[in-house]
This record gives structure tokens, sequence and C-alpha cells, in this order.
């Protein structure tokens, strides 16, 4: 208040002064003296006016006043205080050197010294700061006694004002801030230690250090651009001149002469404390300063370094040195103040990674404190996988002596993720800085080998994209690397391997990713440096493959990168190259494969399949086990027998050693649990290439996507097969309903992988039955064997019944299907050739080494050796397999009864066997391909009961359009080895009567009369014999020539391509018929001269097939050659001749129809609905009148309607004959495509008609009416069909041989058809009714049809159903029809003899007849067409050419099947009379028949004559029956 009042007098005082008025100041006055007692007079004094202090009276004269004053201020201010300094008190200052410079080695403490210091100031009046300053002197030269100094200092300071010190220190740093100035380190040191003691603050001391913070902002600003300048410069190709030179050279120089600026005294000061071990005050300085700026001073960087050595000594001493090594200890500070010494992992983390994180990349400054964090991070995860062990081996234990486990778990994760961020920061930017030091590289390899290969990729990703842009030193290797790098690969070549591969080992340790990115990116460019750069691979190490590893896996994965190339159907050329060079890099040198097997199995589970490549490679390399399509046979066949065979003679490249790269493969699968889950994920992954992955790809990528998915899963599984142990593959696969019901597996795929897991147990099991009974007799070891087989297969017997719906049971047992699933070539055959082959191999090389007089001896041993062993070893295998083999049959001999159980029909039997069995297996491998063929032989063999061969055969070749049209390339060329097999054997027993006599003639599998179940003994009626067993080959061959044609025509790619794989591959064995082949070959050149442009890869292969069928023309024969066959007429010549390109060579029924359903569509349309009808009534009326025969499987209930049918004939034969005449030349050749098989009629009548239309591209029309009124049909009551299909086929014949001429012509005709079908036998299937009726085209369609429709079962048959399988369904509905039919043939024997007595001398007669009558219709004939037109001639040769051969057999073949065979049906199952009469009936169906189509044939003699007959009667039966069957198959579908 005091205060307040004195300070407004104050103004108040200055105010009145001014003023004129005296009573204003007078009152000024007066109120001050009232208000003194309020104000003290002493705070007046201070702030009035003298001359008012004056007249207040508070002093007595003002001048006085103000003398007094500034004399006081003057000697307070001015006057100096009487302290000498050093030249005014010399002795003084003397006195006090010599004081501190003593000897202080005694009892002097520094209390002492200071008490002298005190009484010599005193005495010499000397001045205390210069004192100060002479104290820090002596104590720079003697900086050993800073126990002595630092206490004086402080006890000192207490005499001083407290920043009296700082300023000193200050005022000794500026002194040396002067241009050239050079800071001396004993002052550095001194302020250190004056820092640490506290008895200076760093912030009063540092702002009297220059430079100025922004100075080093700048500078360290300056160096990074200054450091990107240089790698402009390296990257850019510079075409420098000698003058730019020469300018640089002079700027250098002039930089030079400039002065040096003064030091750093902040880095200076920052050394001193390091040294000293003041960690906390370097710590702040280095925070005030740009990250790693301190550390890039060697200098500093050293003395941190030695702080460290100094901090971990205990700890490094305890755990990390290595054995036996005994190391230099470094001594600790004596410092008291320094950072603790660390003696857990604990305190590592308290200080030391802190210390390490601020020295950064320049670490490499001290290799070998490097090396000794390196070992104490491997001590520490050795010590941490310790406590894991602990943790899970003796819980209690743990717990009790810890307390604390929770706590001890974290502490040693955030040790390990310091430890990590050490790695990251510190070690591998100072590798990078180290000048290739291999063994550095090799210590950090001892630490990361610890590591999870997930931390060490992100360890490694990090290094090379970030950390190389953190500091400018960094910023500059990373350019002479690549620079470096490129130098070397330009020069790069086979034979500089060694020089070049050295200098890339050089680079490779300290700069590895940069090195690997710069080399896979040439590898990826330029395909060829694979084999160089994998070779000069070998100096690198450990941790340098494992980075390599790392970056291909970054190669792989670049999102930038297409997989693709630009027209989108094939994989680029670099992800080609980049799988190349990891299969052999991988197997060549030990990187752990992990990384890169878990990155493809993260691909497939992305639905990414293109990365397949890479474990296609790798394991390919690694394992030596090759996919390739173009395995030649002998190849295949050594791939059937053991392992060692395999390797000997099944692989293209020799791929020796693969030993321990295998193993490799298998631990990093086994380890990581990668084996199954890849397994199941590729299986998975082939349907999703095609319906997720596909989407708007090119059908040809798809393809390739889904072959290489494919061969993969088959390479890799075999690998696993091969290579795991017994134990390990069954603890991983699952049964097989749990891999297709729950993993979802395709069931092909899931046998493929659970096959082995059977043979691994059998074969265990067996061994154990072995030892436990040493009986030796071989029957006691197949009964061994086969007890073992049902252990082991009865659960999976139960397993695969889940994987198919109940109705499959029916027809195929669970034993059968697993027993298909679970064999392999190896349990079926032994390769004694390929066995043969390999070691006469050996021999020769024996023989070989023995004639090399230059080899040394030594060495002649051991390869002499090495070859015996192998041949013993192969000989040994064969030995073991031919065991085997014999003991499986013998299982397969046992188990045969139960396979087909044929509840419903032998034709549905065949379907499911196809359908589940053959058909996804032989296209799943080329080993498997020959393996379905040999399997149907075997079932064939063991005479199955239930099996028709015939049936199986006909199917697999009739129509294999669509097979091959929904396959990829590579799966076309599986197929085709199935069907080159299947050929294969049907070749063999085509060639040779004897052969198929004894391999078929009284099989199950060929017999033509397919009777109920149970009754497959047959009699020798029921067999197909030879002749006719030929015109089914030949048959078959006629349909594959259709096929082929059909897909060739198409213009599709996939068409195309497929075709031609298939016929490459059945090339062997197709064609074997002349015409056929030259069919093919003006359909394939035409393909050529198509595609040359347009699709170079379909001409490549088109151009292939061409030449190759060329070189196998002289093997080709004439038809008549392959199966018996009269020579054509001349107009059937001339028909065959005149074929243009459309139809050359190709039977006739081919090439007609054209221009035959251009002439006659109207006319046959009508013709065809009043035969229809005919037909139908006649069958009516047969049915009601013959409603007992029946049951004797149909034939005499058709032959009473044959006899009406005569009788109607006879009356107007004539007439019918004309019209027939007309109708016949387009209807009949398709309704004989028709009447082919129950599979055929809807393919191959679309095949004939696409045959017929290509010229005016009109597709198959009618193919699609008949499967709609097929499937309208189906829905008709089965009874109806059962009555009418027996008479259907008979009375369509009836109808049209009404039509024809009188009983004793039809026979005549019946022969000349017979014959003809010998010379077209291609349609003549008296077997399982491959033949058609003769009926043209709509009648057959319409009333057969629906007929058989009627007849047949509700099942549809497949694609590929022929006519048995309505004679099944017959047999289904009517067994015990066919039980009477068995019984009969022994009552008529005799009669039988009469009756065919009866029938030769009937058909002789007729026959003379027929002959004359023919004569005359061929000069009519001849003259019409010479007449009407000229081009008719063509086509019409083409259609009596069809119609003799084509048309005549299948109407043979129809009018045979259900009242023809007297031999087999009738014989069995009619008396006599009906049998005759049938027989004459059905013989002169086929005779009218044929006598239309026979227009263009040549007569018979009639003792050939008499001869066919005979033959037609015994197949007719059969045939007619099958044809029923095989109408009502056709129904079916």
């Amino acid at each position: 208040m005091s205060s307040i009042l004195a300070d407004v007098f104050c103004i108040l005082d200055i105010e009145t002064s001014c003023l004129e008025e005296k009573s204003k100041r007078d009152h000024f006055t007066q109120l001050v003296l009232a208000c003194l007692y309020l104000v003290s007079d002493t705070v007046l004094k201070e702030r009035l006016d003298p001359e008012t202090l004056e007249s207040l009276g508070l002093i007595k004269q003002s001048q006085q006043f103000n003398q007094k004053s500034v004399k006081i201020k003057t000697k307070l201010f001015y006057k100096q205080q009487k302290f000498n300094l050093l030249r005014e008190e010399n002795e003084g200052y003397a006195k006090l050197i010599a004081e501190l410079g003593q000897d202080l080695s005694g009892n002097i403490t520094s209390d002492l010294i200071l008490e002298n210091i005190k009484s010599l100031i005193g005495c010499f009046n000397l001045d205390p700061n210069r004192v100060l300053d002479i104290i820090l002197e002596v104590y720079e030269c003697r900086p050993e006694y800073d126990e002595f100094f630092v206490p004086l200092i402080e006890s000192y300071m207490y005499m001083c004002e407290p920043q009296t010190l700082c300023h000193i220190l200050g005022f000794k740093f500026k002194f040396y801030q002067e241009p050239n100035g050079e800071t001396p380190s004993s002052l550095y040191r001194v302020a250190a230690v004056l820092l640490q003691h506290n008895l200076i603050d760093l912030e009063d001391l540092y702002v009297h250090l220059l430079p100025v913070d922004n100075a080093i902002l700048e500078e360290h600003k300056r160096e990074i651009v200054e450091a990107k300048q240089i790698v402009r410069k390296l990257t850019m190709v510079v075409l420098s001149s000698e003058k730019t030179e020469e300018k640089e050279k002079e700027k250098d120089k002039e930089e030079e002469k400039t002065e040096k600026p003064p030091d750093n005294q902040k880095l200076g000061l920052l050394e001193a404390l390091l040294k000293v071990g003041d960690w906390q005050h370097a710590q702040s300085i280095m925070d005030q300063m740009p990250p790693f700026y301190a550390t890039s001073h060697k200098p500093i960087a050293i003395a941190l370094c030695q702080l460290v050595h100094v901090t971990v000594e205990p700890l490094y001493r305890r755990v990390g040195v290595p054995k036996g090594a005994k190391g230099s200890p470094i001594s600790n500070l004596q410092n008291k103040k320094a950072p603790k010494q660390a003696e857990s992992f604990e305190d590592l983390r308290k200080e030391v990674f802190n210390m390490l994180c601020y020295l950064g990349p320049h670490l490499s400054h001290d290799p070998i404190l490097f090396a000794k964090v390196v070992r104490l991070g491997k001590a520490f995860m050795k010590e941490v996988g310790t406590s894991k062990k602990l943790n899970s081996e003796d819980r209690m234990v743990k717990f009790q002596s810890d307390g604390n486990k929770q706590e001890d778990k974290e502490k040693m994760e955030i040790l390990f993720s310091c430890l990590l961020n050490i790695t990251d920061q510190v070690l591998l930017p100072s590798l990078t800085l180290m000048d290739c030091n291999a063994c550095m590289s090799e210590e950090l390899w001892g630490m990361f080998k610890t590591f999870p290969y997930q931390y060490r990729y992100r360890l490694y990703g990090q290094w090379k994209n970030e950390t190389y842009n953190s500091h400018p030193l960094l910023v500059k290797v990373k350019a002479q690397t690549i620079d470096r790098a490129k130098y070397i690969m330009k020069r790069l070549t086979k034979e500089n391997v060694k020089p070049s591969g050295r200098q890339i080992g050089k680079l490779s340790h300290s700069n590895p990713t940069i090195l690997f990115d710069y080399i896979l990116s040439q590898i990826q460019k330029y395909d060829n440096l694979i084999t160089p750069v994998v070779d000069s691979l070998k100096y690198l190490t450990s941790l340098n493959y494992d980075v390599l590893a790392y970056c291909i896996i970054e190669a792989l994965a670049n999102p930038e990168k297409e997989r693709m190339k630009h027209d989108d159907t094939t994989i680029s050329s670099w992800l080609q190259s980049l799988a190349s060079f990891c299969g052999a890099v991988f197997r060549k040198y030990p990187i752990e494969l992990a990384g890169l097997l878990q990155y493809v199995a993260n691909q497939l589970k992305a639905g990414k399949s293109f990365d397949l490549l890479i474990l296609k490679e790798v394991v390919q390399k690694m394992a030596g086990i090759e996919i390739t399509e173009e395995m030649t046979m002998e190849q295949l066949e050594a791939m059937t027998g053991g392992e060692q065979l395999k390797a000997e003679g099944g692989y293209f490249g020799q791929i020796r050693n693969t030993k321990k790269s295998s193993q490799r493969l298998k631990d990093a699968l086994l380890d990581h649990d990668l084996a199954l889950p890849l397994c199941l994920l590729m299986a998975q992954q082939r349907n999703g290439v095609i319906f997720q992955e596909g989407g708007e790809k090119h059908l040809k990528l798809v393809g390739k996507l889904y072959d290489q998915c494919h061969d993969t899963l088959v390479q890799f599984g075999g690998f696993l097969a091969s290579n795991l142990s017994t134990e390990d593959y069954i603890k991983r696969v699952p049964s097989i309903d749990v891999l297709c019901n729950e993993f979802h597996t395709p069931h092909d795929a899931a046998f493929f992988l659970s096959r082995p897991m059977y043979a691994h147990h059998i074969s265990s099991k067996y061994d154990e039955l072995k030892k436990a009974e040493k009986g030796n007799k071989q029957q006691h070891k197949v009964h061994k064997y086969i007890t073992s087989c049902e252990l082991v297969m009865a659960p999976v017997h139960d397993a695969v019944i889940s994987l198919h719906l109940p109705k499959v049971w029916d027809d195929i047992s669970p034993q059968f299907y697993a027993t298909f699933w679970s064999l392999t070539m190896y349990d079926l055959a032994v390769p004694h050739n390929s066995y043969d082959r390999e070691v006469n191999k050996l021999k020769v090389q024996m023989k070989a080494i023995d004639d090399n007089q230059e080899m040394p001896p030594n060495k002649k041993k051991k390869e002499k050796e090495r070859c015996t062993a192998l041949q013993d070893k192969l000989l040994e295998e064969e030995k073991k397999q031919l065991e085997h083999v014999q003991r499986v049959l013998q299982r397969l001999k046992l188990e045969k009864d139960n396979w087909l159980l044929a509840r419903s029909t032998k034709n549905e039997t065949i379907t499911k066997f196809l359908q589940l069995c053959i058909f996804p297996r032989c296209i799943f491998s080329a080993i498997d391909a020959v393996y379905c063929a040999h399997f149907v032989e075997l079932v064939h063999q063991q005479k199955t009961p239930n099996f028709s061969t015939l049936l199986c055969y006909d199917r697999v070749f009739s129509d294999i359009i669509y097979t091959v049209a929904s396959c990829t390339e590579n799966e076309a060329s599986r197929y085709g080895r199935f069907l080159c097999c299947m050929l294969e054997t049907v070749t063999r027993w085509h060639s040779d009567r004897n052969i198929y006599e004894k391999e078929c003639g009284n099989y199950p599998g060929f017999l033509t009369i397919l009777r109920a179940t149970g009754f497959d003994g047959g009699n020798k009626a029921d067999q197909l014999d030879y002749e006719n067993f030929r015109h089914v080959v030949h048959k078959w061959h006629y349909k594959l020539t259709k096929a082929s044609v059909h897909c060739l025509e198409t213009g599709e790619y996939t068409h195309i391509r497929n075709i031609l794989i298939v016929l490459t591959k059945i090339l062997p064995w197709y064609p074997k018929v002349l015409n056929l082949g030259q069919a093919l070959e003006r359909r394939v050149h035409k393909i050529c001269q198509e595609e040359k442009e347009k699709r170079p890869d379909l001409y490549a292969l088109a151009m292939g097939y061409s030449g190759q069928l060329k070189s196998r023309k002289p093997y080709m024969v004439p038809e008549n050659e392959f199966h018996h066959k009269d020579p054509p007429a001349r107009n059937a010549v001339a028909a065959t001749v005149q074929n243009g390109p459309g139809g050359a060579g190709l039977p006739a029924s081919l090439t007609i129809n054209a221009a035959k359903l251009e002439e006659s569509t109207a006319e046959e349309t009508d013709k065809l609905k009043e035969k229809t009808q005919g037909a139908v009534k006649v069958i009516n009326k047969t049915a009601n009148a013959t409603p007992k025969v029946t049951t004797s499987n149909g034939n005499s209930a058709s032959n009473s309607k044959i006899i009406k049918e005569k009788e109607d004939k006879e009356k107007s034969g004539k007439e019918k004959d004309k019209e027939k005449k007309e109708k016949t030349p387009a209807a009949i050749p398709e309704a004989k495509a028709l009447g082919k098989d129950g599979k055929d009629k809807p393919k191959e009548e679309r095949a004939n008609k696409d045959d017929k239309t290509r010229e005016t591209k009109e597709k198959t029309p009618k193919s699609d009416k008949e499967k709609e009124k097929a499937k309208k049909e189906e829905k008709t009551p089965k009874d109806e069909k059962s009555k009418t299909v027996v008479t259907n086929a008979e009375s369509k014949f009836a109808a049209e041989k009404e039509r024809e001429k009188e009983p004793s012509r039809e026979r005549d005709v019946a022969k000349d058809m017979k014959s003809k079908e010998n010379i077209k036998g291609g349609e003549k299937l008296s077997v399982a009714g491959s033949l058609k009726s003769p009926v043209p085209r709509s009648e057959t369609s319409e009333s057969e049809r629906e007929q058989k429709r009627r007849k047949v079962d509700t099942h549809s048959s497949p694609s590929h159903s022929s006519t048995v399988k309505d004679s099944l369904s017959e047999l289904k509905d009517s067994s015990a029809k066919h039980y009477i039919n068995h019984t009969t043939p022994a009552l008529s024997k005799s009669k039988e003899r009469e009756v065919d007595k009866k029938d030769l001398d009937k058909s002789r007669e007729r026959s003379r007849e027929r002959e004359k009558k023919d004569e005359k219709d061929r000069k009519d004939r001849k003259r019409d067409h010479s007449n009407s037109d000229r081009e008719v001639p063509q086509d019409s040769t083409k259609r009596r050419k069809e119609e003799n051969g084509t048309t005549g057999s299948s109407k043979h073949s129809k009018s045979e099947s259900p009242s023809d065979s007297p031999r087999s049906n009738e014989k069995e199952k009619e008396k006599n009379k009906s049998k005759s009469s049938g027989k004459e009936k059905g013989d002169s169906i086929k005779t009218e028949k044929m006598e239309k189509s026979s227009s263009g044939s040549k007569k018979e003699s009639r003792h050939d004559k008499e001869k066919t007959e005979k033959k037609e009667k015994r197949d007719s039966a059969g045939g007619k029956e099958e044809k029923k069957h095989h109408k009502s198959s056709d129904k079916h579908r």
C-alpha cells in the first residue's frame, strides 16, 4: 500500500512541478505531509525529487543529497576491487600452480588443497575467476586425476556464482572457434566430466558451442542430395567427354583450397561424453541432431561401440563366447556414473538396445561388436527355445521356480521384438556397409536360422525396400552395388562361371537383396542366363541363399507383372523362367523351401493356379519326377515297374543324385504340414481353374492351366508316394470318404492320393502275417496276402458306398469299384521287356568299360561295381514284382464273382463301369490310361460274370466325338494312349483266328445272346465267331473314322487339336484299312491348308500327323483283306473313285447322303410314313396272334409275324420292290446309320448327316428331332415296349419285304446281303446289334424307336450305349423266358439238322431265281441312271455301295436280331417249325432289303451263298435280339 502511494506521489510530484499555479503545489505538499504516517520516509526518499524532499523537510539540502548519491553509485558500480591478475601477482599464481601440480599420490585431498588455495587468494588478493580458470587448465593437463579435481571444483563452486564455471568453459570453447581452429580433446573431456558430475548444465554449455543446429540440419540435407546425385550419375548412361572430366577435377581442387570450417564442437563434446560413459547427456545431444548424423562420424561411432562393448561384457562372457574361444576381456570404465553393465538379457533392453539404435548402420565400423551382438541374439533365442520346452515338459517345476510364468513369457516376447528391431535397424544395414565380410554373414545366419521364416522374410523385405533409403551412405552403396552387378552380369557366360561366381559371392556378402533383385530381373528377360547363374551361385553364404529364396518369392508375387502373355493364351515367359530357375537353384543349393511352398499354397487358396508351375519345376528337379505327355511307350512300360526301373528307364533326363534334395523337399513339406494341404488344394483347384479362375480367359489358356494343375498334382502325389514312409503317409492322408465328402476332392484325385496308402498298408500287414507264421509254401503266402488285402480293403469297401447313389451299387459292387481304383499297373503286369532292356544296357556299358583302355583301373573297377550292383537290383526288383503280380491275380480270381451284380442290365453295368471307372481314370495319367486298357482285358480274361467285353469295347470305340471334345490337351493325349492300348488288344485278336479262339472263343465276354444273369457259361452257338468279330472290328474302325472326320470338320480349335492328338497316339493300330486312311488323309490335308496362316499350332499338329500317316500307308490293307468281303461291283468302285474331297474313301453311307437328301427328302418322308404305319400294323397283329410264343425271348413270336409278313410280301412284292428302289437311296443309308448302335443312333445319325450335309453346312437336323421323340417316347409304359420291341424290327423288315420280291428271291437276297455285309462289314455287328435296319430313316426313327423305347427299361443309357442294352433290358424283364430258352436246345438238335437241309435246298432255288432277277434289275437301273442324270451315277453308286455294305449289313443285323439266329436264340428257344419259318422269313427280310441295296454289288456263286446263308442264320438270331435291345436302348435315350 505504501509503495503504491509513493508511486502516486511521485507522479503527482512531476505533474505539479510543471504547473505555474503555486497553490496546487502547496496542496500537494500538504497531502504528502498528511500521509507521512502511511508511507515511510525511506520509500519517499527513493522516489521523489530532491527538491520536493527538501520542501517536505525530509532532507536538509537537495544539492548535498545529489552529490552524495553520485559518490555512492560510483563506488558501487565503477570502482574496481583490488584482485590481482596473473601479471600483477605472478608469485601468488606460481604458488597456486605449484599447489595444483604437486604429486597427488600421497595423503593429499581436495579439501586440504582447497584450504591452501583460499589462503593464497587471501594473501595475494588473487582473482577467484582466474583461479578457477587455472584449476581447469591444470585439470586438462592431468586428466587421470578425476577423483581429485572433480571434488575440488565442486567445493570451489560453493564460493562462486553457479553460472561462472559454465561461462569460463564457454570462453575457452569460443577461443577455438576461429577458422582453422582446433579444439583440444582435453577440453572436451573436462567439459564431459563436469557435465557427467552435474557441475554444469548441458543447456547452458550447449549455446556456447558451434555450429548451430540449423547449420547441422542443412549439412545433412546437402549430404542426402549429393548421394542422390551420385546415384543418378551411376544409373544414367553418360557419354562423358574429357572436358567435363577436367572441369570436375578443377572444381574439386577449388573446394579443397577453401578454408576448412571450424571443428564441430558439439560432436567433439559428444565423443568425450561417450568416452567417459555419460550416456544420458550424449543421448540428449544426439537427439538434437538428424538421425544417424552424429554416428556417421567414425570417432563417435567407435566411441559408442566401445561403450557398448563395456556394457555387454559380463553377459557376453557368460552366454556369448563360443566353446573353445577365449576372447580378449574388456576392462570396464572406472567411472561410477557410467551405464550399468548388463548381467541378463533384460538389462540389454534397458540400455544396450537403445545405444545400438543410435548407432544404426555404423555398427559396421566394429565387426567384433557386430559378432558379439549377434551371438547374444543367438544365445537369447536358444534360451527362448529351452524355456518353451521347459514349459511344455515340466510345467509344475517351472511354475514353482518362477512363480510368474506369464510375466516371463511377456518379457521374452518384448525382448524378442526388440531383437528383431535391432536386427532390422542395426545389424542388416551395418552388414550392408561392411566390405564383403562373409564371416559376419555366416555369424548372422547363426542367429537368423533360429527365427521362423516369416520373421526372416519380413526383415529381408524391410532391408531391401526401406533400409536403403534411410541414409545417404546406404543410398550410395545401393547404387554402387547395382552398378557392379550390371558389370558382372554383362560378362557372365558358361565359360567364366567361376571368376564371375566369385565376384557375385563377394558382392552378395554385403548387399544380397539388391544383387539378387537385379539378377532375377535379368533371368526373367533372358532365360539362357539360368544355367550360368545357377552355377555361379556356389560362393554364397547360407544367409545369402535364404535371402535369394525371399527375393524369388517377391519376384513371383510382383503385382505389377502380368502372368499371361498379351495374347492371353499362354503363361508369361518371365514366370516360366523364374519357375525353371527355382527348380534348378533349390535342387543345387541347401535353400529352405518352406516359404516358397507356403506361397504356392496361399496362391491356391486365393484360387490362382499360375504359380503351380513353380511347384512342378521344384518337384521335377529336386525329386527327379518328370511329368511329360511325350513319353515313349518304352518309358511308359518302364514306369510300370519298381522304383529302380523307373529311375533307369522311365525318364528322359537321367536325373541322378536326387536323394538329398528330395529328402530336403520332404522335410520341408512335413515340418510345415504342407503335404496334404497342397494335394487337396490342387485337386480342388482343377475345377476352380474352369469355373472360377477361367472366367474371361481364352479356352486354350484354361486348358493349359487345368493341365498344369492336374500334372502337378500327379507329380506331387507321385513324389509323396515314393518318399514318405508308410507311417507318415497314413498319418496324413484321411480315408477316402472323408477326402471326397468333407474336403470335396474329386474321386479320381482322392483315390490317387489314397492308393499308395492301401499298397503300403497291405504290404505291411502281409509282412506281419508272414512273420507270425513262417510257412513258406506259395499257397500259404497267397492266402496271407489275400487275408491282408481283406483286412485293409474292407473299410474302404464300406467307405466308397457313400461316394455314389445307392442305385450305382445295383450293377457294380463296392468291392469291384475299390479294387479298380486301388490297383496300379505295377499290380497287373511285369514289364519284362523293360527289365531286360535296362539289364542289357548295363551289360553293354560294362563291356564298354572293359574295352576302354584310357580309363584308370580303379575307376574301371568302381564303374563296373556300380553297373553290377544296378543290374542285381533290377533283377531282384523284377523277381519281387513277379511274385507280387501273381498274388494280385490270385486275389482277383477269388473276388471276380462278386464284382458285377448286374441287377438291372449288362448294358447298364458296362455304362457304370465306363462312367465311374474307366473314363475318369484313363485321362488321369499316361500310366492310368494303359492301366484302364489292361484292366478291361484282365476282367475279360478272368471270365468275370456279367461282363460283356464286346459291349465294353463297342462303347469305347463307338462315338468318341464327345469324349474327345471335352478333353484338355494332355487329357486328349492320355485318352489317345488308352484307345491305342484298347486297339492293340483288339488288333491282336483280329490278326489271327487261333489267338481269337484261344483268348475270346469260349469267354463269356463274347456272348452275343445276353441271357439272364448267371447264365454266362454259354453254348458255342452264343459266341461271336471270328469272322463276325472281324466285321465288328471294321465297324469300330469305321466309327473312329467317322468321329475323326466330324471333329476335323467342325472348325473348333479344341475339337481339331484333340482329335489330331488322339489320332497321333493311336497311329500304330489305326487306320489299318486303306479307304479309311485315305479319307482321314484328305481331311488332315485340308486342315493343313486352312490353318497355315490362322492357327499355326494346329497347322504344326496336322503336318506332323500327316507325315506320320503317310509313312504308315504301306501297312494299310484294302477293306476286303481286313474282313471277309466280296470284291465290290463296278458301280461301287466307281463310287469310291468319284467321291470328292468331301467323302472319298469313306463307306458310301457317308458320301451318298448329301445328294440323296437333296433329291428325295419330300418323297422319303411320305414313303417313310407309309412304311412306319405298315410296320406298326404288322407288329400289332403279330403281337396279338402269338402271345404264348413270346415267352421264349420273343423269337417265335417274331417268326410267326414273319410268316404273315411273307404272305403279304408275296402278294405285293414286285410293286413294293419298285417303291423301295426309289425310297432306299437316301433313306436306307440313314437307317443303317441309325441301326448301328443304341449309342450311335443319335450320335452316328448326326455324324452321318454331318458327313452327308457337310457341303451344304446343315448340321444334323434329324438327330435333334429324333432325340426329342426319344424323350417323349421314353415316357410310354414299359409293358408296351416289351411287347412291341421284339416285333419291331421284324415288322419293319416285313413291311419292306412285302414290297420286295417272293420268298425264294428273298432267300437269295439274304445270301447276297450276307456277302455284302461281309463286303461292307463296317456296320455288320451281329453281336450287340451294332447293325441297324435298312428301313429308311424316318421309319426307324419313328416306328422302331418308339417300340424299342416302350420295350426298354427306364434307365437312359449314356451316349455310348449300344444295342445290347435293349437285349439286356429284355433279359431283365423276362429272365424266366430265358431259362426256358436254355433248356430247349437239347430237345431240338435233330430237328435243327432237318430244318437246315430244307433251308439249304430252298435257298439254292431262291438264289438262282434271285440272281436272274438281280441281273435284270441292274441292267434296268443302269439304263435309268444313265438316261436320267449324269450326276446321279455318283450318288447312286455311293448309295448302292452303302446299301450293299452298310445298309445290307444293318438290315441283316436287324432282321437277324429278333427272329433269325437259328443257332443261338431260335434253336434254343423254338420248336422246329417256328424256327425254320422264322429263319426263312428273317432271311427273306434280309434278302429283300439286300436286294434293294444290292443293285451295285456282284452276284455270288450259289455255293458261297449257301455258306454265307448258314453263317447269317447263326448270327442273325443274336443280331436281331441285340438289335431289339439296341433299339430299346435308343429309346431310353
